[in-house]
C-alpha cells in the first residue's frame, strides 16, 4: 500500500510543492513547527534512512541543504533546522524548517491547523527564494 507521501507525490492527495526532480520531492508540512517547515522526500518508498542507497541519501541531503538555504532566505533566519524522525510515516523524509530557537525543534509544539493562507504564503516565499538561488 502506498504511503501518504507517495500519494502526495503522485497527486492523489494535495500537497504544496516547493521543489521536484526525478528522484526527490519537497513539499510543506501540514503541521509546521515553524512557518516554512518543508519535508524532503525521495520518490522511492524507503522506510528507514539507514537503509537507503548512499547515492539516494546524498541526493536527499543535497536537496535538504538547498531547501535549508531557501527557508533561511525566505524567512530571514540565520539557521535552518533539520530532523530525520521517521516515526509518523514509513517513508524517509527530512524535516527542514527555519529556526531561531532550540525550542523550534519540537513536534509537540507544531501548528495543528495552519491557515491555507499561511501555507500558501510559505510556499510562495520558498519558491521565490529557490528562484533567487538559481534552483527553480
Amino acid at each position: 500500500m502506498a504511503t501518504v507521501f507517495t500519494k502526495i507525490i503522485n497527486r492523489e492527495l494535495p500537497g504544496r510543492f516547493v521543489y521536484e526532480d526525478d528522484e526527490i520531492a519537497a513539499f510543506l508540512s501540514i503541521e509546521p513547527m515553524t512557518q516554512g517547515h518543508t519535508l524532503v522526500v525521495p520518490r522511492a518508498e524507503i522506510d528507514q534512512w539507514q537503509d537507503v542507497d548512499r547515492e539516494v541519501f546524498a541526493r536527499v541531503m543535497a536537496v535538504a541543504q538547498l531547501i535549508g538555504k531557501a527557508v533561511c532566505r525566505a524567512f530571514d533566519t540565520l539557521r535552518a533546522g533539520l530532523i530525520i524522525a521517521g516515526l509518523e510515516v514509513p517513508h524517509l523524509h527530512v524535516h527542514v524548517f527555519p529556526t531561531r530557537h532550540l525550542s523550534d525543534f519540537g513536534f509537540a509544539n507544531v501548528e495543528r491547523n495552519p491557515s491555507p493562507q499561511s501555507l500558501d504564503e510559505a510556499q510562495a516565499k520558498i519558491k521565490a527564494a529557490l528562484a533567487e538561488l538559481g534552483a527553480a
